[in-house]
């Protein structure tokens, strides 16, 4: 009998690269973020990533990060965006992945969803004052906050299907 792959990765690093591969579908030009959202039995139930909302061109808004005409006030973080893709879908006691801990505003929205668990890679904000205020929202709401140290440092996508 053959044994099992050994090499496989992690549920972890599976739903952390379902939301880096969403954040490849951002066309933000400085940051790109992506979010996955799975329920307790592992099944993906919603993904998003930043970028404008439905119906304003992203080539008609500005994608500008200073200056008197941002990105800022239009953008939907991929967090928001994945809980309003979810479509009604119960997200209560769901993980969700994301690359860049999440900011005060989706933290609103991650606790008013119900979700449990926030699993993120980088905290490069963390001393500003609304990922502060992020962090205690969520921890008030008792949302579990992993930061994830992946045992793999890059995952490769190969579309060649004939090996």
């Amino acid at each position: 009998m053959t044994a099992k792959r050994s090499d496989y990765i992690s549920w972890d690093e599976y739903f952390m690269g379902i939301a880096l591969l969403a954040s490849m579908r951002s066309k933000d030009p400085n940051t790109q973020v992506g979010c996955c959202i799975v329920d307790e039995n592992n099944v993906i139930l919603t993904t998003g990533y930043n970028g404008f909302p439905k119906g304003c061109s992203d080539d008609e808004f500005p994608w500008a990060r200073e200056g008197e005409n941002t990105k800022y006030p239009y953008v939907v973080h991929a967090e928001l965006n994945a809980i309003l893709n979810a479509s009604g879908k119960d997200l209560r006691g769901a993980r969700l992945y994301v690359a860049l801990f999440p900011c005060n505003e989706c933290a609103k929205a991650i606790i008013q969803a119900g979700i449990k668990e926030v699993v993120y890679l980088s905290d490069k904000y963390a001393d500003t004052p609304a990922t502060t205020a992020s962090k205690l929202m969520l921890n008030t709401a008792g949302v579990k906050l992993t930061q994830m140290k992946p045992e793999i440092s890059e995952l490769v996508l190969d579309f060649k299907v004939d090996k």
